[in-house]
């Protein structure tokens, strides 16, 4: 079992995809949003590094006005992301995330589309940040953001203070 994140919640014993697969599209709020973080800290003790990920995105793209209860504990998981790319051992498949959020940001679709992208667009840039030595996709051609693209972006779209939330993940994040 790998160590628990102290970016996320403890996960009780046993979840596996039923606990979000409970959630229909339209009720995908709050308590979503914890159902996310919960289950991808218990993918990440399973040393499912990438599909841990992958539920931090699901947790992103929660349907939040930024007045939950949840996010007070719980904000959006950008220091989450980077403590996964920080402490995946080698021996841990975590995919690149690089790639991925690239992909993920240039393809996403709706609801709330552009929230979502710029979000991606952020987590690019701190798996950039944190690996540096992950390749981008030559063969994928997108126009790459700036940081300050992402954050005005983050602004205008994210939630209350998300922009400066990043900010700071974003200034700490290092291998």
């Amino acid at each position: 079992m790998l160590p628990a994140c102290p970016h996320l919640p403890p996960p009780r014993p046993g979840l596996d995809w039923r606990l979000l697969n409970a959630f229909p599209a339209e009720d995908r709020g709050a308590e979503f949003y914890g159902a996310c973080l919960e289950y991808a800290h218990s993918l990440w003790h399973r040393k499912y590094a990438a599909r841990a990920i992958l539920c931090l995105d699901r947790a992103m793209g929660a349907d939040l006005s930024g007045h939950e209860h949840v996010l007070v504990t719980w904000p959006m998981p950008y220091a989450a992301m980077v403590w996964f790319m920080r402490h995946t051992p080698d021996s841990v498949f975590i995919g690149n995330p690089r790639v991925h959020f690239q992909h993920y940001a240039d393809r996403m679709n709706e609801p709330r589309r552009d929230q979502r992208r710029w979000r991606a667009w952020a987590c690019w840039a701190l798996a950039r940040k944190v690996m540096p030595s992950l390749p981008g996709d030559p063969r994928h051609r997108v126009e790459e953001p700036t940081h300050a693209q992402i954050e005005a972006h983050l602004h205008r779209l994210g939630l209350p203070g998300e922009d400066a939330l990043w900010r700071g993940v974003l200034s700490h994040a290092h291998r």
